[in-house]
């Protein structure tokens, strides 16, 4: 996914410190997923490093190379890259001596998500983008390297499937984008926007809800 510096984040002052430093978390969260990922296909160190950092920053590259956005967040504030290299280093030792805590991850990564998705919206919003460039943006800030990661350990990415993911970055997003046109402040909308993504994806998860499947009569 995606990290935001203290620059480029729409909001004054303090909160934009706190969402920074929530940012870095999501990426650990992703990492982490990225390098769990990694050891399931048996990679080596380097593999497991590279899907972790894929996973983690990914969707954020992909979005600020579209976007014309230079540098690449990562490239101005390397921070992410370190808070990578961390997370991997601690999933290692973490599957080494203690089982894999499925649950919580679930749970991160639904909150890693609701984040990296509104703030990329926010980040093609700054940029001038149409609503619906904004959409496809945000969601790509937040499912983008988990595509990646998919398609590199040879599984059919998650948005493909049924899971409730994508679908969950998409709604968040556009409650944000019907609350600025309506002139509500950004934090409001923000807030509302990010609660509208985690707790549809935690609803899915929860509840193991599930998108139809549409099938060609045989």
């Amino acid at each position: 996914m995606a990290v935001l510096s203290p620059q480029r984040v729409a909001l004054p002052g303090n909160p934009a410190r706190l969402l920074y430093a929530l940012d870095l978390i999501g990426v650990a969260v992703f990492a982490a997923s990225g390098a769990l990922a990694g050891i399931a296909a048996q990679l080596d160190l380097l593999g497991i490093l590279v899907l972790a950092s894929i996973t983690a920053v990914g969707g954020g590259t992909l979005r600020d190379v579209l976007l014309g956005a230079h540098p690449i967040f990562w490239i101005q504030d390397p921070g992410p890259l370190y808070t990578v290299i961390a997370a991997t280093a601690a999933t290692l030792v973490w599957v080494h001596f203690l089982p894999i805590p499925l649950h919580a991850l679930l749970s991160a990564d639904a909150l890693g998500l609701a984040l990296f998705a509104i703030s990329g919206a926010q980040v093609a919003e700054k940029a001038g983008c149409r609503p619906l460039v904004i959409v496809l943006m945000g969601t790509l800030s937040g499912a983008g390297g988990g595509v990646v990661r998919d398609v590199l350990s040879a599984k059919v990415p998650l948005i493909f499937r049924q899971d409730i993911y994508a679908s969950a970055a998409i709604a968040g997003i556009v409650v944000y984008l019907l609350l600025r046109a309506a002139k509500a402040s950004t934090g409001v909308a923000f807030a509302a926007g990010f609660v509208t993504v985690a707790a549809t994806r935690l609803a899915a998860i929860a509840l193991d809800l599930r998108l139809p499947v549409f099938s060609l009569p045989p």
